[in-house]
């Protein structure tokens, strides 16, 4: 029979389930004998069964119960089967739920050992009437289910407590997702649903988009994204992200799902398809997708790509798969725009009519994080469809002064590409139709910021005039609000630890970058990390199409610190923040009222030394502890005539800032004002 007890799980899980930092796991582990001993991994990467923890824990009065979530989540990543086959026969439980929820209460009720072996001839009954024969998601045999019977158990619990299957899968392959960040390259949901409205804004008037293709689809985030589908086709050259993409689609909607596991350009899954739309976010800078076997393929109507275009042949191969009239969306590094070798293609994609707008996005809105992608807007040519005469080039990156993955305002994007689309009007530093004949040139250059006038930074003269204003009032409040340092009597002092004062009930720890958006959407803004830094409002936004989850909610006297980084920041949360919630990588200290005044412990948080004893070396970053951070132990009184000086040096560190921005913005202006012509030298 199978126990629980294959589950295993590090010490970043240990310390999930107990809500505390991964040292005090490590402190654990020295501190008691009777810790229970690594069952797996590494030397230096430890993981231990999950039941002997769970039970220590108890034992320990550090843990009351496991959270559903958090126990489903520790039985997933340590399955002995892998992460991956264990979401797959998760996701066959759950469809099994969603489809026939009778047969699944009485499977329930037979014991563990019967219930794993009959589970495979249900499952097979079950994929086959969901998603026919041949298929990307294969039957799990008994040697699958019979270990992972208490997951899947667990599972249809967490879906009863979370509203439904779908809801309990979408949280389950998010949790996977978040801990394995450089594994897999995923499309975010607000660029997913862009690219969706923009497919269907291109379809012919009164077509409905039915059909729809991914010729790369991941874990199915972009068909996950079309609103009310017939038919979602789906391939990806992974096997695991071709099952986990047909199960997650099956689980959202009712369309007819076709999955197929394969090489899309060498193994073509539909190679008769004539779909209303294709959706696609393909593999960037390939230099090994088929050139040499492909020289003949029907596909390249507008030219043979080079080795190094792999991305013009992900282009050429979803108008291949489009009906007349119908509409493909393709996320493009920018680089596909202009490089030499790919510009005959380019050209006849606009002498025939195919591609018919390149819109420019921020940074930040999808990976490769660190550069501004592309949305190309390609039709099929209908026989006897006259060209377009112009082409339409939008650029977003002027909506977005200040990027970040945290920071887009996605709402905005949306409907300046969709009213850019519709040809609502605006300005021509956003978009422009472009006529054709002006873009066959020998570059025949398609990026929007050639074509679109850039506003000058600064503004008009009377605009940096103000600006000058500003900069000189900044000026005479820094010079005032400039402390003046008085020596201190030597002498030790006392010490505690934020750890020992959470210990003692003088303040409360909360870590940041749980929650969702509730169904229907949400208007709570998110304070980041990079708000944090800079000293900005709360720009982040929850996320939504998961479960919904609680986000932790700052309050006024909040104490919020970033984690990551090595840097020596603390921030006090005040009025107009309250009510954000918070982001990832950041720790909450909430004092007691009375007992611990916020701007005297955020002062000595953000001490040099402080901050270097507290933190330690992850692969890549300094992650701070913020339990080991030190303060001395002060009356109230004195705490609150610290915290005074603490709070003049935030405002003076405020002005600073602010000043800044306005040298900067006047610097800039003159130049930009200087050099067209709008502003005369003094």
């Amino acid at each position: 029979m199978p126990e629980e007890s294959t589950a295993e799980v590090t010490a970043a899980g240990i310390a999930r389930l107990a809500g505390v930092g991964r040292a005090a796991v490590s402190n654990w582990r020295r501190r008691h004998a009777d810790f229970p001993k690594p069952v797996g991994g590494t030397e230096t990467s430890p993981s231990f069964s999950l039941a002997d923890i769970e039970q220590w824990l108890r034992d320990q009065g550090k843990l009351a119960e496991v959270p559903l979530r958090e126990r489903v989540s520790q039985q997933l990543a340590g399955h002995p089967s892998g992460t991956v086959a264990a979401l797959v026969h998760t996701g066959c439980a759950l469809l099994l739920l969603r489809t026939r929820p009778g047969a699944w209460t009485e499977l329930a009720a037979l014991p563990d050992d019967r219930l794993g072996e009959l589970l495979p001839g249900v499952f097979e009954e079950v994929l086959t009437a969901r998603f026919g024969v041949p298929r990307s998601v294969h039957t799990p045999t008994p040697a699958d289910t019979l270990p992972a019977v208490p997951l899947l158990r667990a599972a249809v619990e967490l879906a009863v407590e979370l509203g439904g299957a779908r809801q309990a899968f979408e949280f389950l392959l998010g949790r996977h997702l978040d801990a394995n960040p450089r594994q897999y390259t995923l499309t975010p949901p607000p660029l997913a649903e862009l690219m969706a409205a923009l497919a269907a804004a291109a379809a012919p008037e009164g077509r409905p988009v039915a059909t729809v293709l991914d010729p790369a689809s991941g874990t199915g985030g972009l068909l996950r994204a079309v609103p009310h589908p017939t038919v979602l086709c789906a391939q990806d050259a992974d096997p695991d992200l071709a099952a986990l993409s047909a199960l997650r689609l099956a689980l959202h909607g009712d369309a007819d799902i076709r999955s197929a596991a394969g090489d899309t350009l060498r193994a073509d899954a539909f190679p008769e398809l004539a779909a209303d739309a294709v959706l696609c976010h393909p593999p960037f800078n390939e230099r090994t997708w088929g050139h040499d076997e492909l020289a003949y393929d029907p596909r390249w109507e507008y030219g043979f790509p080079a080795r190094t275009e792999s991305e013009l042949a992900w282009v050429q191969h979803a108008l291949a798969r489009l009906r007349d009239g119908g509409a493909a969306v393709l996320l493009m590094p920018p680089a596909v725009a202009s490089r030499r070798s790919g510009r005959r293609i380019r050209a006849d994609l606009l002498r025939r009519g195919a591609l018919r707008a390149v819109v420019a996005l921020p940074a930040g809105a999808a990976p490769p994080y660190g550069i501004p992608l592309h949305l190309w807007v390609l039709v099929r040519p209908g026989a006897d469809q006259r060209p377009p005469a112009e082409t339409l080039f939008v650029d977003t990156a002027g909506l977005v002064p200040d990027a970040g993955r945290d920071r887009l305002p996605w709402t905005t994007l949306r409907n300046t590409v969709l009213d850019a689309w519709a040809g609502r009007g605006g300005e021509e530093s956003v978009a422009r139709a472009v006529p054709v004949i002006e873009l066959l040139d020998d570059e025949v250059d398609l990026a929007p910021a050639r074509y679109l006038t850039a506003p000058a930074a600064g503004g008009t003269a009377p605009e940096l005039a103000v600006v000058r204003d500003r900069l000189d009032e900044t000026l005479r409040r820094t010079r005032g609000l400039a402390p003046t340092p008085v020596p201190a009597r030597p002498g030790p002092r006392p010490l505690t630890t934020v750890g020992e004062l959470a210990r003692t009930g003088a303040l409360q720890l909360r870590t940041g970058g749980s929650g969702t958006a509730p169904a229907g959407g949400g208007d709570v803004p998110v304070l980041t990390e990079h708000d944090v830094l800079s000293g900005g409002a709360p720009s982040g936004t929850l996320p939504v199409g998961g479960p919904a989850e609680e986000p932790v909610l700052v309050a006024e006297g909040d104490v919020v610190v970033p984690v990551l980084g090595g840097g020596s920041v603390a921030r006090v949360v005040d009025t107009a923040t309250a009510g954000a919630a918070l982001g990832r990588n950041l720790q909450l200290l909430r004092p007691a009222p009375g007992v611990l005044d916020p701007w005297f412990l955020a002062g000595f948080l953000r001490g040099t030394a402080n901050n270097r004893q507290a933190s330690s070396f992850a692969s890549t970053a300094t992650r701070l502890d913020v339990r080991r951070l030190q303060l001395p132990r002060l009356s109230p009184a004195d705490q609150r005539r610290h915290g005074a000086h603490f709070r003049s040096l935030a405002e003076f560190e405020e002005a600073l800032r602010l000043a800044a921005r306005l040298g900067e913005q006047l610097v800039q202006g003159l130049y930009d004002g200087l050099a067209d012509g709008s502003v005369e030298p003094g």
